[in-house]
């Protein structure tokens, strides 16, 4: 049986968590095999909240997949398009880090830090493609003294919390989720046709009934446009919502202790890292499932 219970800490502007969306999961090592019962009841588990928090794990990165491929499939994502870095070994697990191949911290110039700054936008893992992410499980190994906390906001909570004639409306659009739109966004141009062209822009509905019966707002820094709108109409449209969601009322700030797993549904959550001293080690890597 998953012994949960749901986790009412505050952001930093003291606004108390929804009590239906982040749950402490106690007494549970990842590490360990995962059978059919167990992926039941945290999928029941993740269904109810959204955000899972393990504490006090310990997982080599071979572990923390098998934990994930015992939920779904593995996604690969962004490394479709990105150039090669595979510090970790492994093609499905995300080196969310600023180090380079040898594990040293890099530069402020280097483009790796551009990956950083990219993950402070809010997102939803893979909304660039189809399928989308499921889950995913963002292990910390080393974190900084200070900042680098991860942000994780309610997409159904925020859609409940609309007019009931704007929830009509929302239902009726579809945005094109682009994978270099939030790149561009922050100046990184420097990809080739073949990279260009590795992740094809999808288009989802904007709002999207998660099989739990909720519905929720699909939004975040990889929808580049609404269509039927205008480019200016539609990101304006897209950046009220952004703002609307990310209120306080619907954000829990989790602050990373090593061995902490944050595991999350990016069906109905957005995310977003904090910023923190690139020159302060930070280590995380994240596994992550596709929704198929």
């Amino acid at each position: 049986m998953l012994q949960v219970t749901a986790m009412r800490a505050s952001t930093a502007n003291a606004a108390p968590t929804p009590p239906d969306f982040v749950g402490l999961v106690h007494d549970f090592d990842t590490a360990a095999p995962v059978d059919a019962e167990t992926a039941r009841a945290i999928d029941d588990a993740m269904t109810h909240y959204g955000v899972l928090v393990f504490r006090a794990q310990s997982l080599t990165p071979q572990q923390q997949l098998d934990f994930a491929s015992a939920l779904g499939p593995l996604d690969v994502g962004f490394k479709r398009v990105a150039k090669p870095h595979n510090r970790l070994g492994h093609d499905t697990l995300a080196d969310i880090s600023n180090l380079d191949e040898s594990g040293a911290i890099v530069g402020r110039e280097h483009r790796r830090i551009v990956g950083n700054i990219a993950n402070q936008l809010w997102h939803s893992d893979s909304s660039f493609q189809r399928p989308s992410a499921r889950y995913s499980m963002l292990y910390a190994v080393v974190v900084p003294p200070a900042g680098g906390q991860t942000e994780f906001a309610d997409m159904r909570a925020a859609f409940e919390a609309l007019p009931a004639d704007q929830q009509a409306w929302l239902r009726e659009l579809k945005a094109e989720h682009d994978a270099l739109h939030s790149r561009f966004l922050l100046g990184d141009t420097e990809y080739d046709a073949a990279q260009r062209a590795a992740i094809a822009p999808t288009v989802w509905p904007l709002v999207r009934q998660h099989p739990g019966g909720r519905s929720s707002l699909f939004i975040g820094a990889h929808a580049s446009r609404i269509l039927g709108m205008t480019i200016a109409e539609g990101r304006m449209l897209l950046l009220d919502l952004l703002e609307h969601a990310t209120q306080p009322a619907f954000v829990y700030r989790h602050t990373w202790q090593p061995g902490d797993l944050v595991m999350w549904d990016n069906r109905c959550t957005l995310h977003r890292g904090r910023r923190f001293d690139f020159s302060q080690r930070r280590e995380l890597r994240r596994a992550t499932t596709l929704d198929a």
